[in-house]
């Protein structure tokens, strides 16, 4: 199997460390290849470098893109592989990219890219909060991801009704000894919504939603913060079908 690596926290972070591991399970270090953000692209969504050239370098731990997660996807497939990789993992992210916050993902971001140039692809995240201070903040991933990983490979169901699938995955705020297993769920909302913050005069900061809010019963980050890893299948298709079809008639 040939794998492509990529995030959206940067060539540099821990989490990308984690995931190579995570990688090795899977494949031969031959048939892995890194193609990540030069620097921390948190937050970019499905951006794309599209205005201007994009340029890249070789290092020690990978090829540095200096752009966003999408373009790491499409400088990996296009320029760097001599054919399309088998899968492309994503993150592992330091935070959780559960309910909302999937819609301003960089790592989810390269998820798509990668379904979109009909690659499997799968999002990986870990939930941060109080009961993982003071121990290893990627514990769960460590121990569960590759099992979450396998449990989609093992399903291979990258086609939905009408349209091209990759999975995000999100594992829980708690150290591994303590992780109840896996679920396989829809995304949820949390109540809370992106604000903005004064930090002078003309000068704001975004500022998030509360994290540790659980979402609707058997919905991802409720099934986070109830200590279980949340697999979710998520669609390429916008389309709201259920209201299309009430609008045709």
């Amino acid at each position: 199997m040939r794998i492509l690596l990529t995030n959206d926290d940067g060539i540099d972070a821990e989490g990308l460390d984690v995931l190579r591991s995570l990688a090795s399970e899977l494949a031969d270090d031959a048939n892995i290849t890194v193609v990540a953000p030069a620097e921390e692209q948190s937050g970019v969504g499905h951006a794309i470098t599209y205005t201007k050239n994009l340029s890249y370098e070789a290092r020690d731990n990978g090829i540095a893109v200096f752009g966003t997660p999408a373009d790491c996807v499409l400088v990996g497939i296009h320029e760097i592989l001599s054919e399309p990789p088998d899968l492309i993992l994503s993150g592992v992210n330091r935070g959780n990219n559960a309910g909302e916050n999937a819609f301003y993902s960089g790592t989810l971001g390269a998820a798509i890219e990668a379904a979109m140039q009909s690659v499997p692809s799968i999002a990986l995240s870990q939930f941060y909060g109080p009961a993982l201070q003071g121990h290893d903040v990627f514990s769960a991933t460590k121990h569960y991801g590759l099992r979450a990983i396998q449990a989609i490979l093992d399903a291979n169901i990258w086609q939905g009704p009408s349209s091209t699938l990759y999975y995000n995955v999100n594992f829980p705020p708690v150290v591994a000894e303590n992780v109840k297993g896996h679920k396989f769920c829809a995304q949820g909302f949390r109540s809370g919504k992106f604000s903005t913050a004064k930090q002078g005069d003309h000068e704001l900061r975004i500022t998030g939603a509360p994290q540790a809010e659980p979402t609707a019963p058997g919905t991802d980050v409720a099934c986070n913060l109830e200590g279980f890893v949340s697999i979710t299948p998520c669609s390429l298709d916008l389309t709201n079908h259920d209201v299309l079809e009430r609008l045709q008639k």
